[in-house]
C-alpha cells in the first residue's frame, strides 16, 4: 500500500504534528524506459509517469500538500481556476476531507474527462466566459474577500508537494539524469522539480542537477516570446496558458540549470503523442506529449544527447481528454458477427495466412 507523499517525504515538507496525514495513494509513480523513442535520440530514454497519480495526474502531489495545509488552518473552502487538472485534484481531495471546493473554467476549454472528474466529485464549477488567466484572476480575487483557501500553483505548498517527483527519479535512477523535458504551462511544475533536484542535491543525496528543459506549445508560448499571449491555443488544453503565474521560476529554472523553456507546434505534440502510444504503450494527454515533442525537436535540431540520461515527465493519463484521442484515432471497422468476413478482414484473405499457429 502506497504511503502518500505527506509520510513518504515528510521530512522535506513544511508539516506540524498536527497537520493531518491525508492520502489517497499519490506519488510513487513509475519511472518506465523508453524503446523506440530512445532509439532515434540516442540516449538513455526514461518516461515520468505522473498519470498514475489518483486523479490521473501530477497535481496531486502539490494538491494533498496544500489540501492537508488548510485543514490545519481551518479552512472550511478551497478554491482554484483550472484548466483541468487542478480541478480534479482539488475536487478529489477537498471530498476526502469534507471540504466546499469551488472551480472556476475556461468556458468550453476544458478536457471531458477533467470536467466529468471535477462534477463527480461534488465541486462546484463555474464556467468563465473568458481564459484561464481571467479564471485566476477572479479565483485569486474570491480568496482575499472570502475564508477560501486558493490551491493554485500560487500557493506555496503546491510546490512543496510537486518537488517530490524530482526525489522520485533521483531514488529510481540512483542519480539525477542529465537531462528532464518538461511540459510549462503556468510554470509550476518546472519550479518545483528544479526545487526537488537543487534540494536533494544540496543534502548531497544526488551528484549533479540535470538540464531543465521546458516546452510550451507554439500557439500558447508567453516565455518563449517575452510577453503575455492574449488568446492562447493549443491543441494541448492544460497547457493553453498564456500568463504563466510562475513565469520567472521557469525562466530561472532553465537559466540556473543550464537549460531553457522551448515551443513546439501542435503538429509536433500530436506527432510525439501517436508515437508514444504506437510505439511505447503509454496513453498520455496531449499536453504531456510536449515533453516528448521537445525531445524529438532538439535531437533533430542537432542537439546531442548520445550516452546521456534522459527522463520525459508524462504529466496527465490519455483518458483527460478523450476527444483528442478519438480524433486522432482511425474509426474502427464495424462487420457483421460472420467468421469468414471477420477472418477476411484481419488476415486480408482466406486460407492465405502464414501466421504460425500457437
Amino acid at each position: 500500500m502506497g504511503r502518500g507523499v505527506l509520510t513518504q517525504y515528510a521530512e522535506f515538507l513544511p508539516l506540524t504534528p498536527v497537520t493531518p496525514r491525508i492520502t489517497l495513494g499519490e506519488g510513487e509513480t513509475p519511472l518506465v524506459r523508453s524503446r523506440q523513442i530512445e532509439r532515434e535520440t540516442g540516449g538513455e530514454v526514461y518516461f515520468k509517469m505522473e498519470g498514475c497519480n489518483p486523479t490521473g495526474s501530477f497535481k496531486d502531489r502539490g494538491m494533498v500538500v496544500a489540501v492537508a495545509k488548510a485543514v490545519e488552518a481551518g479552512s472550511q473552502a478551497i478554491i482554484c481556476a483550472s484548466t483541468g487538472n487542478t480541478s480534479a485534484s482539488a475536487a478529489a481531495f477537498g471530498a476526502r476531507c469534507g471540504l466546499r471546493v469551488i472551480v472556476l473554467v475556461p468556458q468550453g476549454r476544458i478536457a471531458l474527462g477533467k470536467l466529468a472528474q471535477a462534477l463527480v466529485c461534488g465541486a462546484q464549477v463555474i464556467a468563465i466566459e473568458g481564459s484561464f488567466d481571467q479564471s485566476l484572476e477572479v479565483a485569486r480575487g474570491l480568496s482575499d474577500r472570502h475564508p477560501f483557501t486558493l490551491v493554485n500553483s500560487l500557493n506555496p505548498y503546491r510546490l512543496e508537494g510537486q518537488k517530490t517527483a524530482a526525489f522520485e527519479v533521483i531514488e529510481a535512477l540512483g542519480d539525477a539524469p542529465d537531462y528532464l523535458f518538461i511540459p510549462v504551462g503556468n510554470a509550476g511544475n518546472i519550479t518545483a522539480y528544479w526545487r526537488g533536484f537543487q534540494e536533494f542535491h544540496g543534502r548531497e543525496k544526488s551528484s549533479r542537477t540535470p538540464r531543465m528543459m521546458g516546452f510550451q506549445a507554439e500557439g500558447s508560448a508567453p516565455i518563449v516570446r517575452g510577453e503575455p499571449v492574449a488568446d492562447p491555443h493549443t491543441v494541448a488544453s492544460a497547457i493553453r496558458i498564456g500568463n504563466p503565474a510562475l513565469w520567472q521560476g521557469a525562466v530561472a529554472a532553465g537559466n540556473e540549470s543550464g537549460g531553457g523553456v522551448g515551443a513546439v507546434s501542435d503538429d509536433e505534440i500530436l506527432e510525439a503523442y501517436r508515437l508514444l502510444a504506437s510505439a511505447e504503450g503509454i496513453f498520455c494527454e496531449p499536453a504531456s506529449a510536449a515533453s516528448v515533442a521537445g525531445l524529438l525537436k532538439s535531437t533533430r535540431q542537432g542537439l546531442s544527447v548520445a550516452g546521456k540520461q534522459i527522463v520525459c515527465v508524462i504529466t496527465g493519463t490519455g483518458l483527460k481528454d478523450p476527444d483528442t484521442a478519438m480524433s486522432q484515432a482511425p474509426e474502427p471497422t464495424v462487420i457483421p458477427p460472420d467468421l469468414e468476413q471477420i477472418e477476411k478482414a484481419i488476415i486480408g484473405t482466406l486460407g492465405g495466412s502464414s501466421w504460425t499457429r500457437l
